[in-house]
């Protein structure tokens, strides 16, 4: 049966609103996002492919391979013959007017750019800050080909069970300041994470986020800056989130969030919170300064104080005991050979 309980209009209204939402080479139908909404809205009614038709602005044709589509990205949305389509249950797919939906007012999320496929989030995000994007603006990927961690390593983006996000943000700041930022995610990470699952998270400087020894976060910092101000920043994000296994190359250093509760995980539910406490965390940096930020990350973090470490750059491995953060969010090590000296540039991990 077709849906008569008026809120067919009201997905025509939400429509309207989507459509002046920005577009980008490669960016998800906007219409497609109209259908996830519509059936969405409409959980418990069977509607037809001719009225989602009508409501969306495509033929029915459309109607059904765009349901294809969703359906081999996880959604379940049940087919009744010569009836129409029902939504099973609420999709965990990223898209903008679901998620927007769980944002609280504020700049961040405020512009949402998705994709089923695209190579970085973080190379879009540093297009359109060039551009001249808003602060806040967020480029969200179901899945990525090329995604980036720190010193040029790959992230696994394995479809539809992580979360690969980058936000563009513009902040009153000298660029010397730009690390802070880094650890401001960080921290709105594990909050985020500890309000979703229960589970504290631990953070090693500057960029990562484990449980035990194994990482399922990353953080990607880009900023676009001369020497004495900051035009940019992209603030990617990476979330190991239901993926039930792990690549046997990487078993032994990663995990994900499915693997440690035992249970799947709502993307959007996570990407929302993380969203509010990014929001939180920035403002209280750029209105108060970086020792707040500085303290907190000291305090959260088995890396900042005490930990054997070894740190591997271009030119040179070393062991040493991390000795705190500067004010600038820089790490000290104790080098084994007593000298205290901040890390700069290279991969830090726990030293045996």
């Amino acid at each position: 049966m077709e849906n008569r309980t008026g809120k067919s209009a009201c997905a025509t209204r939400k429509l309207t609103t989507f459509m002046t939402q920005p577009t980008f080479p490669g960016t998800t139908d906007r219409r497609i996002d109209a259908l996830l909404a519509l059936l969405s809205d409409n959980a418990m009614i069977v509607i037809s492919g001719a009225k989602i038709a009508r409501e969306i602005g495509v033929t029915r044709l459309t109607v059904w391979r765009w349901i294809q589509k969703l359906r081999a990205l996880g959604v379940r949305v049940k087919g009744h013959p010569r009836t129409g389509y029902q939504m099973e249950e609420e999709p965990d797919i990223l898209a903008p007017t679901l998620l927007r939906r769980r944002l609280h007012p504020g700049p961040l999320g405020k512009r949402v750019y998705h994709f089923f496929k695209t190579d970085s989030t973080n190379s879009v995000a540093m297009t359109l800050g060039e551009r001249g994007e808003t602060h806040g603006t967020v480029v969200i990927a179901e899945e990525q080909t090329a995604g980036r961690g720190r010193a040029g390593h790959t992230w696994h983006s394995e479809k539809t069970n992580g979360i690969y996000m980058t936000v563009l943000l513009r902040p009153p700041i000298l660029p010397q300041q730009a690390p802070l930022i880094t650890l401001v995610a960080g921290l709105a990470v594990r909050e985020a994470i500890l309000e979703q699952t229960g589970l504290t998270a631990d953070l090693r400087w500057p960029n990562d986020l484990l449980f035990g020894r194994k990482k399922f976060c990353g953080i990607l910092t880009e900023m676009n800056a001369e020497q004495d101000q900051i035009h940019f920043v992209a603030v990617g994000i990476g979330i190991n989130v239901n993926h039930e296994r792990i690549p046997s190359e990487l078993s032994e250093i990663a995990t994900s969030l499915r693997i440690e509760t035992k249970r799947a995980q709502s993307r959007v539910e996570i990407v929302a919170r993380l969203l509010r406490h990014l929001d939180s965390y920035y403002n209280r940096f750029v209105t108060e300064g970086p020792e707040a930020v500085v303290a907190r990350f000291s305090e959260v973090s088995s890396y900042a104080l005490g930990k054997r470490v070894r740190i591997e750059t271009a030119s040179e491995t070393y062991t040493g005991t991390t000795e705190g953060l500067e004010p600038g969010g820089l790490l000290r090590v104790r080098r084994d050979d007593g000298r205290i000296l901040p890390v700069i540039a290279g991969t830090l991990s726990e030293a045996d």
